[in-house]
């Protein structure tokens, strides 16, 4: 199914005229990481009816939140500037009393993240811990989606290691869906055939935050995060792409696949 909708929202994107040029200068679709959300939603609704209590409203939290970064993302595809760049581009301009895009993805998505933590958290520190997970996941993917495939691959790389930690878990099941629908898409990714956009990276990154927040133990969950703030803090100092390509092994990863 996920390639069906596949081609469909392709078509509809170079109908729209709604292209951009690549790394290589070629006009591409833009936002094509709509087809996250609308190959999850379909399995989504069946799975909601076979669970029950705490899994149904987590899965109905997952769809609401998954949705809504999937638009905010959307929004920044379409009308966003690429003067503002980085948490701290984006934080400047608000201060200085100018809302860009992605400032009103930063907020709305700080705001989202903060109401599904009340919801899933027991106390006030648990509910910080998760907001900030669920938040610096979301922008994490977005900071990785800067070549071909490598957010893609970064999704992969992360819902594995949430396998491994969190099995047996049924909230994995959403993460599993996820992975099958990037599955479908990435190929065209790693070909610089389409690319994702803000569109597709937020709802991968809200993915992995809320996945973590609902499967990680505790003492994990706090060394996820502390990773997420280290790596926000390296890429705000440092070009990301400069240090994969000095790395060997890191930049074999971020080639394998393309074109």
């Amino acid at each position: 199914m996920a390639k069906f909708i596949l081609q469909s929202v392709l078509q509809l994107i170079i109908e729209a005229g709604f292209v951009r040029p690549n790394f290589r200068g070629d006009q591409i679709p833009v936002g094509a990481g709509l087809l996250f959300f609308l190959s999850v939603l379909p399995a989504a609704v069946l799975l909601l009816a076979w669970q029950t209590g705490d899994y149904q409203r987590a899965g109905v939290i997952f769809l609401f939140v998954m949705g809504a970064m999937t638009l905010l993302g959307l929004v920044d595809d379409i009308f966003g500037s690429r003067a503002a760049s980085g948490l701290k581009g984006h934080i400047k301009r608000m201060l200085q009393g100018e809302l860009t895009t992605g400032g009103l993805k930063l907020l709305a998505g700080g705001f989202i993240s903060l109401a599904v933590a009340i919801i899933i958290s027991s106390d006030w520190l648990q509910a910080l811990v998760n907001t900030l997970v669920i938040a610096l996941s979301i922008n994490a993917i977005n900071l990785l989606d800067l070549r071909p495939g490598r957010a893609g691959k970064g999704f992969l790389f992360a819902g594995l290691l949430l396998f491994i930690a969190g099995w047996p878990s049924e909230h994995l099941a959403w993460l599993a869906i996820t992975m099958g629908a990037l599955l479908a898409y990435l190929p065209y990714d790693l070909k610089a055939k389409a690319m994702m956009g803000d569109t597709g990276s937020n709802a991968l990154g809200a993915t992995v935050g809320i996945t973590a927040a609902l499967v990680l133990p505790h003492p994990i969950k706090l060394g996820y995060l502390v990773f997420l703030i280290a790596f926000h803090i390296l890429t705000e100092k440092y070009s990301l792409s400069k240090i994969i390509e000095k790395n060997k092994m890191l930049n074999y990863l971020d080639q394998l696949g393309r074109s």
